[in-house]
């Protein structure tokens, strides 16, 4: 007992010291980390600061290298250290005891250890390495905790060249029954491809499984590989199409659960990281496009609250409308939806419309003519960022005819901006529109003047070189070329003789080259006259010492006479002793060529710029030099690139010696190592994602096959697509009647509702006219990046006959790829894994119509489509039609119009409901169709063989299989033969395996004519779970007893039919006959429903109304039902 006091005595002074609580987030009064934030708060100056936290440091190292100090005493230690470094403070003795505490401590400790590594390193310090080995061993661990901890920090940092080690690891990690743990580790996996795209090619079909994970927050952080891949390579993610427009069926319609939602929005950062997927995905695609038309339709009328969260989703809405191939209804609703964010009186809205302004105009030109008033109010509006974004889309429709005001508009607020940022991006601008709209010489100088001056030397130094390029080049016309330089020199001689000190310093430069090249043109104009006035920049204190070099050169050519050879002379004596070497070899330059006149012509000829030099890039001439080099035993030149990889290889470290007790080995760790026999067998059918390393940089020639030719040397070339111009929507004008107002805001009441546009001034009309001249007609629309009418002013000489073809290249409708069961993952665990939500029968127009407008790659389909010819198929999934056999059917004269399958069903059967008759596929032989029928305890597909040739069909195999699906025959007999002009009816019983929204059978029949080789067809069946529930007629003590005994649930809020004191009996009343739901018992707001699934497997649900709603509760012993029982419901209350 003794030793327990003891021991308790010796503890008390350092619990005393440290939070009672460990994970307390208050500091307690005696805890060091307060007292320090006290410390610190209580200061009046940096530089008291400076010797607090001096002290601070000095103390937190004696303690960390003093062998008594325990693990917990350290963890206050580290977070002591981490409020240090936070203040920009160093702290680097403490990096290598962050380490040891992530390696020794206790999960607490551990944390903070980690926290601090993450913190104090960077992914290429050195001491990382020391990492590994605890990462490793983390991962490994059966504690949750330490397997978060390590994912977290790989995810965060780690050495690229250390992935290799950790991978089998992480792999392993998506396979987790934890959710967290998947999602971290698709997180770390991210991480990695961002750093190393190589290392994780061959695991991009896990990446699959992880989009079809039973989590939400597992399947949105695959999300964010599939955007950096298909942003990298679109073509290669086509087949996921329709899988990316399922999911955000399922966002939308709510059917997450209520954590993911945001002020009553579901998943918002879901929604817009799909949106952004979607956009790539249907850029100029159309039979992609078509796909995502329903959901796009859908987003924007179910983002109805007046959010911020809800604004961004209409934003990438509308962006993904104007990306994807155009449809007009879609493009009205946007460009409405553009409106009401432009003429909203908040700040945040109307920036957000000129923001989804700028970027469809050039697709739709007109609709700046809509708003053109709010633009020119945008103009004068006090916030800064406001008028920056209405520049940037007047830059957008700027063309010749409007030119002038625009520019005057950009420089007139670069006069007055401040923002750095700012000024580089509209001077840019500017210069851009001056070389390609300028309307004469003297505004094009006077212009660019102005640029120089205001940019100053924040400037991109791709603008002075391009001017004194273009300067230089010439252009078509060799009086146009000379009027120009004249001009220049004329302005730059005016500039020189005001105050030269307050130029910028490149534009100084630039005056200095217009100077030296062209001032021999204007006759009257003494060479010995701008000496003098370049010697007078020489003497500026201002004037740095390159635009010395600048000047020292223009003088080096220039020298010409007694007064120029005696200011050259002057000059060299000068600066001949500078102290800055290129000065003083410029100034020794120029007075030697002073006094050998013959040899200033030939090193400095006049007018040498309008000839070409041949430059050769290969120095051959060196060739004898090198030769003699590598035969005396040089080593061969290597490009830096090719150094800097074996010099990174060189120090890379190796992993053999350790033997690692990983389940792969690190030493054959290769990616062809790792991958399964599935993924090998499979890779062929994977579109991008095998492991041919030719699109990551195997190959270094460009591919260009099939490539547009849109920008040439002289810039942007002219092209005008037919399908774009069909596109275009005329929107309304916003000054509408009372009338039109009122209906148009009923029709879009998701969006903020417009204020009335007051009457504009005489003066703003004025300049609305001048602004947006050029917009009214689609024939002289010139916009940057579009075709312009007028031709450009200033377009370089052509270096090279070049011919440029005009025609437009048309957009493959689909894409059709080897099917492929790898991605059969995708089609397993989603919540709703088809578009539709009831068996639909189309006709075979409409059938055609679908299947042509669906992609069909890579197994995200899975209707087999078989021509006539019965030679080639392609795979689609997810169809909730029976999609026609024959893409475009034919009608037949000779078949008979008015079929009536209906009277071939058997005399058994006849007295039950059956669906609709489908076609499933045809061709001039032979047609099949289908149906199926609901018995009480069973369900029956009838499948009708039509016969529509002149002669018997024989040796007719029909077969059917399904992955959810049992099926069994049940004719005693198989049809054999179909004689001409008749139809045989064979009969299957059908049972659930495993439930899923729509189930699907898959068939192939195969007969043989009287004359030709056997002949086969692939078609499939489509039919929802709702043909296989049944009532389950319960007690309620029944119902109580077998609630319990079911573990697998679901929870959702519905739609409450609105009924007055009924409500819950009428909403019960419509999933009971829509469903086929027996009702046990209602008692007050709550009630009890049950059902079955053939063959007899239960599921229950409890009701609640609560706050205006109905929340639904369902349970089932089978895992996925309860999801599947509660999407139909909510369809069946939604059509009500």
């Amino acid at each position: 007992m003794s030793d327990v006091v003891e021991k308790t005595l010796t503890a008390l002074p350092s619990l005393l010291s440290l939070d009672s609580q460990p994970g307390s987030a208050k500091l307690s009064s005696t805890s060091k980390l307060g007292n320090l934030i006290r410390g610190i708060t209580e200061l009046t100056s940096k530089h008291e600061e400076e010797k607090l936290i001096q002290r601070e440091l000095a103390s937190i190292k004696e303690q960390v290298s003093s062998p008594n100090t325990s693990m917990r005493q350290m963890k206050e230690l580290m977070v002591r250290a981490i409020y240090c470094e936070m203040l920009g403070y160093e702290a680097s003795f403490s990096y290598i005891h962050a380490i040891k505490l992530a390696q020794q401590g206790t999960a607490l400790e551990k944390r903070v250890g980690y926290l601090a590594v993450s913190l104090f390193l960077n992914e290429s310090h050195e001491l990382l390495l020391l990492l590994v080995n605890t990462v490793l061993k983390d991962l490994q661990s059966t504690n949750l905790i330490e397997v978060c901890m390590a994912l977290t920090v790989v995810s965060q940092m780690f050495p690229k060249d250390m992935i290799p080690a950790i991978l089998p690891l992480v792999e392993e990690k998506l396979n987790h029954q934890k959710e967290i743990i998947r999602r971290k580790a698709v997180l770390a996996l991210y991480k990695f491809y961002l750093i190393a795209p190589n290392q994780v090619q061959h695991i991009h079909n896990k990446f699959r499984k992880a989009l079809c994970d039973k989590d939400p927050g597992v399947m949105t952080a695959s999300l964010h590989i599939y955007l950096q891949m298909i942003q990298e390579n679109p073509e290669g993610y086509k087949d996921l199409t329709a899988s990316f427009v399922t999911i955000l069926k399922q966002v939308v319609g709510g059917k997450l659960p209520m954590d993911f939602n945001y002020h009553s929005v579901p998943a918002p950062w879901l929604q817009i990281q799909l949106l952004r997927i979607l956009s790539v995905l249907g850029k100029n695609d159309q039979s992609t496009s078509e796909i995502m038309y329903d959901v796009l339709d859908e987003s924007l009328r179910r983002a109805e609250m007046n959010h911020n969260i809800t604004y961004a989703i209409l934003y990438e809405c509308v962006k993904c409308i104007y990306t994807i191939h155009p449809k007009s209804d879609l493009l009205e609703k946007a460009a409405k939806c553009i409106g009401n964010f432009v003429l909203s009186p908040k700040i945040n809205l109307k920036y957000l419309g000129l923001k989804a302004l700028t970027y469809v105009v050039q697709q739709d030109p007109k609709l700046a003519l809509q708003h053109q008033m709010t633009i020119i109010e945008c103009l004068d509006h006090p916030d800064l960022i406001i008028k920056r974004e209405t520049l940037e889309l007047l830059f957008r429709i700027t063309n010749a005819q409007n030119v002038t005001v625009i520019v005057e508009k950009m420089l007139d607020f670069l006069r007055v901006s401040t923002d750095d940022y700012t000024t580089i991006d509209l001077v840019g601008k500017v210069a851009e529109l001056a070389e390609k709209y300028a309307p004469d010489n003297e505004w094009f100088i006077e212009t660019m003047n102005t640029v120089f001056s205001v940019g100053g030397d924040m400037m991109q130094p791709d603008i002075p070189n391009s001017f004194l390029k273009l300067l230089s080049e010439g252009f078509d016309s060799v009086e146009e070329d000379r009027k120009l330089r004249l001009f220049a020199v004329d302005s730059y001689v005016s500039l020189l003789q005001g105050e030269p000190g307050k130029l910028p310093q490149r534009f100084l430069q630039v005056i200095s080259w217009v100077l030296g090249e062209y001032s021999h043109l204007r006759a009257e104009l003494q060479p010995s006259t701008v000496m003098r006035l370049l010697s007078k920049l020489l003497d500026t204190k201002n004037t740095s010492s390159e635009t010395k070099t600048w000047v020292l050169m223009t003088m080096t050519k220039l020298c010409e006479g007694a007064a120029g050879v005696s200011v050259a002379q002057e000059v060299s004596e000068a600066y001949s002793s500078s102290l800055d070497t290129v000065l003083r070899q410029r100034a020794q330059e120029l007075q030697h060529l002073s006094q050998d006149s013959e040899l200033r012509a030939r090193v400095v000829p006049r007018d040498a710029g309008l000839e070409p030099l041949e430059v050769d890039s290969s120095l051959s001439f060196l060739d004898g030099f090198v030769s003699e080099a590598l035969a005396a035993g040089a080593a061969p030149y290597k490009p830096p690139h090719q150094r800097q990889e074996e010099l990174a290889q060189a120090k890379a470290l190796s992993l053999e010696p350790y033997g690692l007790s990983l389940p792969i080995s690190i030493s054959s760790c290769s990616i062809a190592d790792r991958q399964s026999p599935t993924l090998l067998s499979m890779s062929s059918g994977l579109s991008g994602d095998s492991t041919d390393l030719s699109h990551k940089g195997g190959s270094t020639t460009l591919k260009l096959d099939g490539v547009k030719r849109v920008w040439g040397k002289e810039g942007y070339l002219a092209q005008r697509e037919p399908v774009e111009e069909t596109a275009q929507v005329e929107v309304p004008s916003p000054f509408r009647s009372p009338s039109q107002q009122a209906e148009a805001d009923s029709s879009h009441s998701q969006t903020p509702t417009p204020v009335p546009t007051p009457e504009p001034t005489q003066e703003k009309q004025q300049l609305a006219s001048s602004l947006f001249v050029g917009l009214s007609s689609q024939s002289s629309v010139c916009l940057m990046g579009k075709s312009e009418s007028a031709p450009q002013r200033f377009r370089r000489k052509a270096k090279s006959p070049s011919s440029s073809s005009g025609a437009s290249e048309q957009i493959s409708n689909s894409l059709v790829s080897a099917p492929s069961t790898v991605d059969n993952l995708l089609c397993d665990n989603l919540l709703d894994t088809n578009i539709t939500s009831e068996l639909a029968v189309s006709s075979p127009t409409q059938t055609s119509q679908l299947s042509q407008s669906l992609t069909t790659a890579n197994g995200t389909c899975d209707v087999e489509l078989t021509d006539t010819k019965g030679s080639n198929h392609s795979l689609i999934r997810d169809i909730s039609v029976a999609v026609a056999a024959d893409p475009t059917p034919h009608e037949d004269p000779d078949k008979p119009k008015d079929l009536c399958l209906s009277s071939h069903l058997p005399a058994e059967l006849s007295g039950f409901s059956h669906s609709e008759i489908t076609p499933l596929c045809s061709n001039q032989s032979l047609d099949l169709s289908a149906c199926h029928v609901q018995q009480k305890d069973s369900l029956v597909l009838v499948v009708f063989i039509y016969n529509s040739s002149d002669s018997d069909i024989q040796q007719i195999l029909l077969e059917l299989d399904s992955d959810d699906l049992e099926v069994s025959g049940v004719c005693g007999s198989p049809v054999q033969e179909v004689g001409s002009q008749s139809v045989a009816v064979c009969q299957f019983s059908l049972s659930v395996k495993r439930p899923s929204v729509h189930v699907e059978v898959s068939g192939m029949v195969s007969y043989q004519l009287p004359v030709g080789t056997p002949q086969s067809a692939q078609f499939s069946y489509n039919l929802p779970l709702t043909s296989f529930i049944r009532p389950l007629t319960l007690s309620t003590e029944e119902y109580g007893t077998m609630w319990l005994a079911f573990s697998h649930d679901t929870k959702q809020n519905l739609t409450l039919i609105n009924e007055g004191q009924e409500s819950l009996a009428a909403t019960l009343n419509v999933l009971k006959k829509k469903l086929q739901l027996h009702i046990v018992e209602i008692i007050g707001l709550e009630g009890i429903v049950a059902c079955r699934l053939l063959q007899d497997q239960p599921c229950l649900m409890h009701c609640r109304v609560h706050a205006g709603t109905l929340a639904v509760w369902l349970r089932s012993p089978v895992p996925d039902l309860p999801d599947c029982l509660m999407y139909y419901c909510q369809r069946a209350l939604q059509e009500h």
